[in-house]
């Protein structure tokens, strides 16, 4: 496969299994020029440069604009273009602030055992339903589910709804897809609007200790505020995200070891080690492979010129596996030396859940191990047919003591 191959495959979303276009586009060099201003990047230090640089910026309202007359009419682009996801400082520094003001690293450590509790749970239901499970659903979705929509302040009989509500939004995040992936994107859109906008005029008559209301009351010491879509907008990204990406993180995680016992062995016997070994999951097989930006002036990156007003499809599960920084790129080594890997992106746009989402893998890896030692996939699993979010469609495992 040479690089232009290696390319149609990541533009086709037909790489399920991408790692051999990965490593065709690093013998071709850190970046690829495939069209007119228009540059596939997947070297770690060219990728990192292009998520840090201020003047290289995502994707919107102004782009899609000048770019793609109607888009305005699509709830589920309208809906991310308002969100912290898809806009630019000033305006995303503002929604940034407001959000991390109550999404703290100190909330997020202060949910150690909760987490700790609903992993217990998660996995006692599973072991009392049946000897052979779907893995993906019984604690990869479930776990990141409960902790979110808690956090939130959704109430518990809601929670089954959003699985499929959060799959067909994220659809539209995808490098390809048609006008069917589009519908389903716009109704889930419209569904999840209108449940926060119910849900936040119930928390401002009552409010309580969640998100919903810390966000609904949240403003600057200018008084400045959320606007009303922009509020919806967060809310449904703040759901979406918080279990979306960490329920392929665990059940990527879970095959990875599954695959190394030598390495499941080391991790049931030291939990002290799950920080390493989450870091390696998501530099082997991150959860989210993909991100866009634009340049709004001349760059060099990678040691290519790249003109202002450049599109670059910057591959993140790429520069995890560059060689030049990372040796045996391909090999499942938790606690290896080299740079943080990309998965959470890097610069203003960093994901704000990320602590989050590396605490209940840190958790529930572990904790998986030790309840079930000869724990053993029932048969190989199938990857959902997506390339940017990264995932199984189901993981079946048998369980067992």
């Amino acid at each position: 496969m040479d690089a232009y191959e290696a390319a149609e495959m990541v533009f086709s979303g037909s790489g399920q299994e991408p790692h051999e276009a990965y490593a065709a586009l690093h013998a071709h060099g850190p970046v690829l020029q495939f069209a007119d201003r228009a540059f596939l990047v997947g070297g770690y230090d060219a990728v990192d440069r292009a998520l840090r640089d201020p003047a290289t910026i995502t994707y919107d309202r102004e782009l899609f604009d000048a770019g793609s007359p109607g888009w305005r009419e699509s709830k589920a682009l309208a809906l991310f273009a308002d969100s912290m996801l898809q806009a630019n400082p000033p305006r995303h520094t503002r929604m940034r602030r407001l959000a991390a003001g109550v999404f703290t690293a100190r909330r997020v450590v202060g949910l150690r055992d909760v987490i700790a509790e609903q992993v217990d749970t998660a996995l006692d239901a599973a072991e009392a339903y049946a000897s052979e499970i779907d893995l993906m659903d019984r604690l990869a979705y479930a776990l990141p589910i409960g902790v979110i929509t808690a956090l939130l302040g959704v109430p518990e009989a809601d929670r089954g709804r959003f699985r499929w509500l959060a799959r067909a939004l994220t659809g539209v995040l995808e490098l390809s897809w048609d006008e069917e992936d589009r519908r389903l994107a716009d109704a889930a859109a419209g569904e999840l609007t209108e449940y926060f906008r119910q849900l936040v005029a119930l928390r401002r008559e009552d409010p309580r200790d969640d998100l919903v209301t810390a966000l609904a009351q949240a403003h600057e010491a200018d008084g400045e505020r959320l606007t009303a879509d922009e509020l919806l907008a967060n809310l449904a990204l703040l759901l979406v995200a918080g279990f979306e990406t960490t329920t392929n993180l665990i059940g990527n995680g879970v095959v990875l070891l599954l695959d190394h016992p030598e390495y499941a062995e080391k991790l049931r016997d030291d939990p002290a080690l799950a920080p390493a070994y989450v870091e390696e999951v998501l530099r082997i097989d991150s959860p989210v492979q993909v991100t866009t930006r634009r340049t709004t002036r001349p760059a060099e990156i990678g040691g290519t010129r790249v003109p202002e007003g450049s599109e670059l499809v910057l591959l993140l599960g790429a520069a995890n596996r560059d060689p030049s920084r990372f040796p045996r790129p391909d090999a499942f080594e938790p606690g290896r030396a080299g740079p943080q890997p990309l998965s959470f992106g890097a610069g203003v746009h960093y994901c704000l859940g990320a602590p989050l989402a590396r605490l209940e893998a840190q958790v529930a890896l572990p904790t998986l191990l030790r309840r079930f030692p000869r724990m053993a996939l029932a048969r190989r699993p199938e990857r959902r047919p997506r390339m940017n979010l990264r995932g199984w469609r189901e993981l079946p495992v048998t369980l067992a003591r």
